[in-house]
C-alpha cells in the first residue's frame, strides 16, 4: 500500500515523496516583479517537499493581478529566479514554476493603464487590490483570434526562460479565472470561431500552450493544474464534469509529468465528482488539491485516487511539513494577516519541529 512517504516517478524526476507543495501567491517580488534573497529563503526552508510548486509568475510585462507577482519575462527576473533554484537544490530539492497570465484578473492600476485582455469582455463581478486601494473590476477587451499566438508564444518563452533559471520543470497555470481558465470555462468564453464554442475549441488556446511549453521543456518536465469547480473569480461552466474529463484525456495523449486537479470550489457554489473522471481519463501522475487534512491525503494515496497531494496553507505554515506528517506531531497555524504581506513576518519565520 502506497503512503505519502514513498518515492514518485515524476516524469523525467524522481521525487522522494508524494507532499507537494501547492503553489502560493505570496506577493513578495521586488521592484520590477523580481524574486529576491527573501524568496530564495522561503522555498529553501521548504525544500523537503517531494515537489516544490512556485507561485504565479507573469509570462509577459503588463498582465499582473495582484501587486507583489513576480514575472519571467526579463532577464533581471531569470536572474532572480535562478538564486531561488540554486538555494533550492542547495538544499537537495526540486522545483517547478507554475506560469501564467492574469488575464481578465489583471487591473489598469497595476499595468500602466492597460485594460485586461480575455476570451470575452465579460468583467468579473466585484472589487480587487490596487495600489490604489479596492476598485472595481473593469471589462476586458476581447481578444482578437489574431493575437492569441503572441499569448502562446509568451508562454513558451516563459517555459525557456524557467529552464535558463535553473527550474527543473514548469506547471501551467489553467485555473482560477485567469486567462487560460477563462477560455477553458463557457461562463467566460462566449465567443465564437476556433477558440468558443464547444469544449473542444474552449480547450484549444491551453492545449497550444501546453504543446508551445513541451517544446521548450520536454513533456516529463511539465505539469498543468486546472480547476473546473472552483467559481473563485466570477467563473462557471454548464458542465464542468465533461470539461475536466476532455482536458484530461488531451492531456493524457501528451505525456505530461503530472495533471494538478481542484478537486472543488473555494466559495462552494458549484459540486461535481471531477475527481472520478479525471481519474479515469488521465493515466499519468494526478496531484489532487484543496482542503486535504494530512490523515485524507494519506487514504487519497493508499487508494490509488491519486499519486500525490499538493499542500497549500499547511506548507505556509510549515516549512518541514513531510517531516511532521511523518512524526504525527501538530501543525503551526497559518496566519492570513500576513499572506500578502511584505517582508519576513509570516514568510519565512515559521518555526520547524525541535
Amino acid at each position: 500500500m502506497l503512503t505519502l512517504h514513498d518515492p514518485l516517478r515524476l516524469g523525467a524526476l524522481e521525487v522522494p515523496n508524494r507532499i507537494f507543495m501547492a503553489p502560493l501567491t505570496r506577493c513578495r517580488a521586488e521592484h520590477g516583479d523580481v524574486p529576491g534573497a527573501l524568496i530564495a529563503t522561503y522555498y529553501a526552508q521548504r525544500a523537503s517537499a517531494g515537489l516544490l510548486i512556485a507561485e504565479a509568475t507573469m509570462v509577459a510585462a503588463g498582465n499582473a493581478a495582484f501587486p507583489g507577482a513576480p514575472g519571467i519575462h526579463s532577464a533581471a527576473q531569470v536572474a532572480g529566479w535562478k538564486l531561488v533554484t540554486d538555494a533550492v537544490h542547495a538544499a537537495g530539492g526540486r522545483i517547478f514554476l507554475q506560469i501564467w497570465h492574469g488575464g481578465r484578473a489583471c487591473h489598469p492600476a497595476l499595468n500602466s493603464g492597460a485594460i485586461p485582455v480575455a476570451p470575452s469582455a465579460i468583467a468579473i463581478e466585484g472589487e480587487t487590490y490596487t495600489p490604489e486601494g479596492m476598485k472595481p473590476h473593469v471589462t476586458p477587451r476581447e481578444l482578437r483570434d489574431d493575437e492569441i499566438p503572441s499569448i502562446v508564444e509568451a508562454f513558451r518563452l516563459a517555459a525557456r526562460h524557467a529552464k535558463e533559471a535553473g527550474f527543473d520543470g514548469v506547471e501551467v497555470h489553467g485555473a482560477n479565472g485567469y486567462l487560460l481558465d477563462e477560455f477553458l470555462r463557457d461562463g467566460s468564453n462566449r465567443r465564437s470561431g476556433p477558440y468558443g464554442g464547444p469544449i473542444a475549441n474552449r480547450a484549444r488556446l491551453l492545449l497550444e500552450v501546453v504543446d508551445a511549453v513541451i517544446a521548450e521543456f520536454g513533456a516529463g518536465r511539465v505539469g498543468v493544474r486546472i480547476s473546473p469547480l472552483n467559481s473563485y473569480n466570477s467563473m462557471q461552466d454548464s458542465d464542468p464534469v465533461a470539461l475536466a474529463s476532455f482536458v484530461a484525456a488531451e492531456l493524457d495523449r501528451r505525456g505530461i509529468a503530472y495533471l494538478h486537479l481542484m478537486r472543488s470550489d473555494f466559495l462552494g457554489k458549484q459540486s461535481g465528482d471531477v475527481v472520478t473522471r479525471v481519474r479515469k481519463a488521465f493515466r499519468g501522475n494526478l496531484v489532487l488539491n484543496m482542503g486535504f487534512t494530512p490523515a485524507e491525503a494519506a487514504a487519497t494515496v493508499a487508494s490509488g485516487t491519486a499519486d500525490a497531494i499538493a499542500f497549500g496553507t499547511a506548507f505556509l505554515a510549515n516549512p518541514d511539513l513531510p517531516a511532521r506528517i511523518r512524526a504525527g506531531v501538530a501543525l503551526n497555524t497559518p496566519d492570513p494577516a500576513t499572506f500578502y504581506s511584505p517582508g519576513a513576518n509570516g514568510y519565512t519565520d515559521y518555526p520547524a519541529m525541535g
